[in-house]
């Protein structure tokens, strides 16, 4: 449908006035975290930037969020490392692939809202495992150690440190006191601008004036203080052509390897969830209160993951670091998020040499920062005060995941919050009040809103505990659903009471009839 002038107009003075403005805000901050998140990953440096440009210019055209920016995510680098580990790089690339296209399947059934059944506080610990392994990955790095792969699981072996100790001696000859000051005085730099300067110009994106010094210092340090200097080994190093190396991955892996689907479908599950827990944040910065269609917003995923792992791109998801600094800097509309995108592919075009200009210590401490927002001991203290319930599938969960993987490790937590479920749904069923009158004892049984089979327990043992000569009343009036195991205990001790001289009064509770098994 053709615009008219007018409205054309419109929209050009908003991509001006706001969009513009927020989608270089947002390009300084996706920039830094696409090498970043490439490193953590244990991927090529080019495929974090690969995927960035295919978040901004592929998931936007078919996304409906008009601030969400999508691009690498921090929360898959334990998956991507590991699946680089066990499979190779190009499988990888094709599990990406595949998980997108699980993604399009999730969307175009419309099973958008399967993450209303995952207890919030799995999720939690979920993001706050995905900090810690992230933080852990950058230790070497702030030490200047040249060899991203220091850790190659998910978290190093806390019980025997088998991996650690046979690096020891190469972490001692690889790290660099140049490599050290810089991490230090951009993690300086971080926490004070937050403390001083965040909320007065949040237009300004931290990272990239963490980028800039942390570059001007390696300069500086080349210069004038030649024993502080980085070695070309420490510093990012991306292809001058990178476009012309890409290439359609082997995709007849996906007929003799079985990992590749497993991770296919790791991943597709997990950028589904962070995807969609992102949309749904970003709805509630969105000053026009507009609702992102989920479905939708699954299909968009999973194009971009299609396409970022068919021509060698990290997985995609909607992020909530760009899509904040997006809402922060006012923008509008999804041009801002395409236009970021079209930067980033700019970038590559034109910026090759400056990047490489880039100290990996620095993004070191960028992504301990962006771990530190995922586990802060200021949200694990809010959930331990949520009480029990909460705090333990929280600490299961982490501790699941750090000593196996992040999928065993929801999968367990999960089955630790169903556990409390049944717990509460047993406790819960119903309520038992007692008086005597005279020398009768006189029992009451109030019935909960749904009674499940998990209640069948409890009500035999509150039954068998009844004593001879008294009045039992059973209160249903306010229950929706009994189910039939609790009604058949109810007609199955009525012998049970003449035998006691037990006078049992149903009150709104359905009889049914019992079958004989002998």
């Amino acid at each position: 449908m053709a615009f008219s002038p007018r409205r054309s107009r419109l929209y050009l003075r908003t991509f001006v006035k706001h969009d513009l403005k927020a989608s270089v805000t947002v390009f300084f901050v996706a920039l830094p975290l696409c090498l970043g998140t490439a490193l953590a990953s244990n991927a090529p440096v080019y495929s974090g930037l690969i995927a960035g440009i295919v978040g901004g210019l592929v998931v936007t055209l078919i996304s409906r969020s008009p601030l969400s920016v999508s691009g690498p995510a921090a929360g898959l680098t334990a998956i991507s490392a590991a699946a680089i580990a066990q499979l190779g790089v190009e499988a990888f690339f094709v599990a990406v692939a595949l998980a997108g296209v699980l993604q399009v399947l999730l969307g175009v059934f419309r099973l958008g809202g399967f993450t209303h059944f995952i207890p919030s506080a799995v999720i939690k610990g979920m993001l706050a495992a995905i900090g810690i392994i992230l933080i852990s990955k950058q230790v070497p790095l702030l030490l200047g150690y040249d060899q991203p792969d220091f850790w190659r699981n998910e978290f190093f072996n806390i019980i025997t440190l088998d991996h650690a100790f046979s690096h020891m001696k190469s972490l001692y000859y690889h790290s660099s006191a140049g490599a050290v000051v810089i991490a230090l005085i951009c993690a300086l730099f971080l926490v004070g601008w937050k403390r001083f300067f965040a909320r007065r110009l949040r237009f300004v994106p931290a990272s990239f004036l963490t980028v800039a010094l942390g570059s001007g210092l390696a300069l500086a340090f080349e210069s004038f203080i030649p024993i502080l200097r980085l070695e070309p080994s420490q510093y990012v190093t991306v292809p001058s052509d990178v476009l012309a190396q890409l290439q359609l991955p082997d995709v007849s892996v996906i007929l003799n390897n079985v990992q590749v689907w497993t991770f296919a479908l790791l991943i597709g599950l997990v950028a589904s969830l962070e995807s969609l827990l992102s949309i749904e944040a970003i709805d509630k910065l969105d000053p026009f209160n507009r609702l992102t269609p989920r479905n939708r917003e699954l299909v968009a995923q999973g194009a971009g993951n299609l396409v970022s792992g068919l021509v060698g791109g990290l997985p995609i998801t909607s992020v909530i670091v760009r899509s904040s600094a997006n809402a922060e800097a006012g923008a509008r509309t999804r041009l801002s998020s395409f236009t970021h995108g079209a930067l980033l592919l700019v970038a590559v075009l034109l910026a090759i040499p400056l990047i490489n200009h880039l100290p990996y210590c620095v993004l070191a401490a960028i992504l301990i920062r962006t771990g530190y927002n995922l586990a802060k001991p200021r949200m694990i203290l809010a959930v331990y005060r949520q009480g029990r319930e909460q705090f333990l599938p929280f600490i299961v969960t982490i501790i699941a995941i750090l000593l196996t993987d992040l999928l065993i490790g929801v999968v367990i937590g999960i089955g630790y919050a169903i556990y409390f479920l049944i717990k509460h749904t047993y406790r819960a069923g119903f309520t038992v009040t007692d008086r005597m009158d005279g020398n009768t004892k006189h029992i009451t049984l109030r019935l909960a809103m749904n009674v499940s089979f998990l209640n069948k327990k409890r009500f035999l043992d509150v039954l068998d505990e009844v004593p001879d000569y008294s009045i039992v009343e059973v209160v249903g009036t306010n229950s929706v659903y009994i189910d039939r195991d609790v009604l058949e205990i109810f007609q199955d001790f009525k012998s049970k009471a003449r035998l006691k001289h037990v006078q049992l009064i149903l009150k709104d509770v359905p009889e049914v009839e019992t079958i004989e098994l002998h």
